[in-house]
């Protein structure tokens, strides 16, 4: 069991990182392709775009496959595309080949979380997601710093070195991952329509996407500002912005690897208001801030928090369907990603017309409130697999 944690770990840390790592390598490659800023963060969206698109196809696909194949070959794509990107000669290359890089993370990731509750023992599957969630915690946090040693011989390395470390993981998966074929393999197969229509027909179903997405939605509303308004209000510059998120990522990671312990002894349904009441409330004193060293303090406690809802909410979600894992994970990835683009429209929205915090503090607040209601009014917290 050990290995495949540290192998589950190791998968996310690598394409967490590869996500992250192109951030401060944006100026280096604005001036390699001659490309104006305003075009440039195109880079770090094509990734996202790529993996958004394609995440609700790789899910249905999963289930009717062989996990193990599946992850395997979705390494190796990732290694290769990852490497290619190193190899770009145009900015467009660059589009292209970090679009692939993401098509083939959308198929590597659910695996992880469609793979945990079949092969961990129920009671250390809060862990293994807790684990597989400090992956892309820590890759959060030392993506950054990663990318701009590396780059410091030339923009290209770190392309090479997570491309070098994806391929030897691929092999690590084909070795040590045991084979995980559905049930249904032998079946007709079900179309995408299908599977999502089956996943979605209960009120169970409904309420727990619902509510994971708003949760999603004030997460990222917050986050995407965060930046603006420690520039704007306490006139942070760039390297203590930075430091912010060192102690952001170091809360989230905390969280993650020792969430399962508390939630243990608390339970599912009094973690999770726990920890929604106190997110709640730092959200609200958060804009009042007296100091520098009491925002730190603040955010790593409201990511440490998270840090340990996230498995829990993934977990949960897993027990909506033993056949769907895969799609289950890939509709989970879906709105996270969609949250993230309408959070950070709706926070533009009200900061740049008031840039008063607290108006993104309480609308954050409300979805947190939102979302508990929801999930908890799902029944998904004390329900068991189907």
């Amino acid at each position: 069991m050990k290995k495949l944690l540290v192998l589950f770990f190791s998968v996310m840390f690598v394409i967490g990182t590869d996500t992250f790592l192109i951030s401060p390598l944006l100026p280096l490659l604005q001036e390699e392709f001659h490309v104006s800023t305003d075009i440039s963060g195109w880079m770090v969206s094509s990734y996202a775009l790529g993996y958004a698109l394609f995440a609700l196809i790789a899910g249905p696909l999963s289930d009717q496959w062989n996990r193990k194949k599946v992850m395997f070959w979705g390494m190796v794509a990732f290694s290769v595309s990852t490497f290619l990107c190193g190899t770009a000669q145009s900015f467009w290359a660059m589009n292209i080949f970090r679009f692939a890089a993401g098509i083939s993370a959308a198929f590597v990731t659910p695996q992880i979380w469609a793979s945990i509750p079949i092969l961990l023992p129920k009671e250390k599957i809060l862990k293994g997601m807790g684990i597989a969630t400090a992956g892309l915690s820590i890759s959060q946090m030392l993506g950054l710093p990663i990318g701009s040693y590396l780059a410091s011989a030339h923009w290209s390395i770190p392309f090479f070195f997570i491309a070098s470390i994806s391929l030897l993981l691929s092999f690590f998966i084909l070795y040590f991952f045991p084979d995980i074929i559905p049930a249904q393999i032998n079946r007709e197969p079900v179309s995408f329509l299908k599977q999502y229509t089956n996943l979605l027909n209960n009120s169970t179903s409904q309420l727990a996407f619902l509510g994971y997405f708003v949760f999603q939605l004030g997460n990222f509303a917050a986050f995407s500002l965060l930046g603006t308004w420690l520039a704007d209000q306490y006139h942070f510059t760039i390297s203590q912005i930075g430091t912010v998120m060192l102690f952001l990522g170091l809360g989230n990671t905390i969280g993650s690897l020792w969430g399962s312990a508390i939630v243990q002894r608390l339970g599912k349904n009094h973690a999770m208001s726990t920890g929604i009441f106190l997110l709640i409330i730092l959200y609200i004193v958060l804009p009042y801030a007296p100091s520098g060293t009491y925002i730190k303090i603040n955010l790593m406690v409201i990511f440490a928090i998270c840090g340990i809802l996230f498995p829990i909410m993934m977990g949960s979600l897993q027990t909506l369907s033993q056949t769907s894992r895969g799609t289950i994970a890939a509709l989970a990835n879906t709105l996270m990603y969609t949250g993230t683009t309408l959070g950070a429209v709706l926070a533009g929205f009200l900061y740049g017309k008031t840039h008063f915090f607290i108006l993104i503090s309480l609308f954050t607040s409300l979805c947190y409130l939102i979302f508990v209601c929801l999930f908890k009014a799902s029944g998904i917290l004390r329900s068991s697999v189907k």
